[in-house]
């Protein structure tokens, strides 16, 4: 189990100076501009910051909020594990799925949910020194 973490993260670590890596950068930037469009359009509709209202909201809502945020941010997701995917085949001749999904969960997941709800809070601000 030992050897297989530190192999795990010294994968992850490699894939910054391995082919592909401009990825690293891309990804992120486009889940960053998909989480400020929704936090615009959020603060439009005076709805709660994300995160927050995940946490704080009924079920039936925090199904509806989580497959919105998911439609918004998939395709990115799932460009994520196919250029991973390419990266490992190119690399290591073979596919490791949970490295795939952790690395395309970190590229797109992360950036999204992190710049969403302050996206809502600069915008809803923002009309509200309009107004």
């Amino acid at each position: 189990m030992g050897d297989t973490l530190l192999r795990f993260w010294a994968d992850l670590v490699a894939r910054m100076h391995g082919p592909m890596s401009f990825r690293l950068v891309l990804q992120p930037l486009v889940a960053i501009a998909l989480g400020i469009h929704a936090g615009i359009l959020d603060a439009r509709m005076g709805k709660p910051l994300y995160f927050f209202a995940l946490l704080t909201s009924g079920v039936a809502d925090r199904r509806k909020q989580l497959r919105q945020g998911w439609r918004d941010v998939a395709r990115v997701f799932v460009l994520a594990l196919i250029m991973d995917a390419a990266y490992q085949v190119l690399v290591y001749r073979w596919l490791y799925p949970v490295e795939m999904l952790i690395v395309a969960f970190v590229l797109a997941c992360v950036p999204y949910l992190t710049i969403r709800g302050p996206a809502n809070w600069a915008a809803a601000a923002m009309r509200r020194g309009r107004s």
